[in-house]
């Protein structure tokens, strides 16, 4: 078992170096790949905006700076998760540039649940898309992977889309557990959910390492966990449904480290935090460079 600083030693060396045997493991085959944009799996850039900005102002000229980044030309969907009091004059302010999502949905209908949004309330102010099994709720609130299964299928159910996030810790990171906890995610948080319903589900992939800490997986470690969680995938619903389903990488995301990332070819898109709340900084990760151009350069 690492400690301290034989520890933070070896995670940095996979970061920056060569990488560890998990990605020794796909490297190969990943390099022979295509990538994102040449594999019909459209990019999807996605913004978490947390407990960000303060004020509705505040978060209306940050969504209208997002919309003016997003063209014709942008190689893909974007999308937001805000608060719940800007939703809707976030949705206004951005118009059909820019999907708005909640970061939390509770799977309730109706009831005495204080505090709680249900899927329907959403839905009826034009809400379609929620998070659900962020890490921040899962160590911070409390949620387990049955709560979090309880989320995904109520949105299902009322006919909204899905974002489930996955991750490991770093302890699980240094044991090289990242396989058996993405495995366990996945199952448990997509337990009961149909394969005619996975059209509605993203899957984002988080290390919770990296996760506010400036700390990106190498393009090549993140490659080789997303082909690790596809193939879980195919193991559940079969190669068509893995092949078609999307998945981001979450941590840190930037506007250098974005176009490495989205050449991969596994990697369709990225759950944006705190460059998400910086309209330039986000809408260059939302033109990030595709495959085909830095190849050109």
């Amino acid at each position: 078992m690492m400690r301290g600083a034989v520890a933070t030693a070896v995670l940095t060396t996979l970061l920056v170096g060569e990488g560890s045997a998990f990605v020794a493991k796909h490297q190969k085959e990943a390099f022979l790949k295509t990538s994102t944009s040449l594999d019909a799996r459209k990019p999807y850039i996605t913004g978490n905006w947390k407990l960000n900005p303060t004020t509705k102002d505040e978060a209306v000229t940050l969504a209208t700076g997002i919309a003016d980044a997003v063209s014709g030309s942008s190689p893909g969907d974007v999308a937001l998760f805000v608060p719940y009091p800007f939703i809707e004059a976030v949705k206004t302010a951005v118009g059909d540039k820019v999907e708005i999502g909640a970061e939390l949905v509770t799977p309730e209908v109706s009831g005495a649940f204080t505090g709680a949004i249900s899927p329907l309330m959403l839905k009826s102010i034009g809400v379609e898309s929620s998070l659900a099994g962020h890490s921040e709720r899962r160590v911070i609130f409390g949620e387990t992977d049955e709560d979090i299964n309880k989320q995904c299928k109520m949105l299902i159910e009322n006919d909204m889309k899905v974002v489930l996030c996955i991750g490991e810790t770093e302890e699980e990171f240094e044991k090289d557990l990242v396989g058996d906890v993405c495995e366990i995610q996945l199952k448990k948080g997509l337990s009961g959910i149909d394969p005619s319903d996975m059209d509605k589900v993203t899957i984002a992939y988080e290390p919770v390492w990296a996760i506010g800490t400036g700390k990106v997986a190498t393009p090549e470690i993140a490659q080789s966990v997303h082909e690790t969680c596809r193939a879980i995938l195919s193991k559940m619903y079969g190669d068509k449904i893995a092949q078609e389903t999307r998945i981001l990488y979450g941590g840190s995301v930037a506007p250098d480290s974005v176009d490495g990332l989205m050449a991969k070819p596994d990697i369709d898109g990225a759950l944006v935090g705190g460059a998400s709340l910086d309209a330039s900084k986000f809408g260059r990760i939302i033109n990030f460079e595709t495959a085909d151009v830095l190849q050109a350069a």
